[in-house]
């Protein structure tokens, strides 16, 4: 999504500039906040983009959405059951 994206975004930069603070004033703490933050950002635009890629893929090809959606729910059963 869109907003996952642009948020994403600004998170990254955000976590830049405390790492970039933490680093000048020699505090550790808001060093590691700020790579997290990047980590998070990075993680968050990725998923955007994603779920954007995927909404394409399954308005251009809805046959293909289908089955997607069919593995992904087999899957998620597989998974559910395992830990029973």
């Amino acid at each position: 999504m869109v907003h996952d994206q642009v948020e994403g975004a600004a998170q990254q930069v955000v976590g830049k500039v405390q790492d970039a603070v933490g680093a000048l004033t020699g505090d550790e703490s808001i060093q590691a906040e700020g790579k997290a933050r990047q980590a998070f950002g990075n993680l968050q635009q990725s998923y955007g983009q994603t779920v954007d890629n995927v909404r394409l893929a399954v308005a251009s090809q809805p046959i293909q959405g289908v089955l997607i959606a069919a593995a992904v729910g087999f899957v998620l059963g597989a998974l559910w059951n395992r830990d029973r």
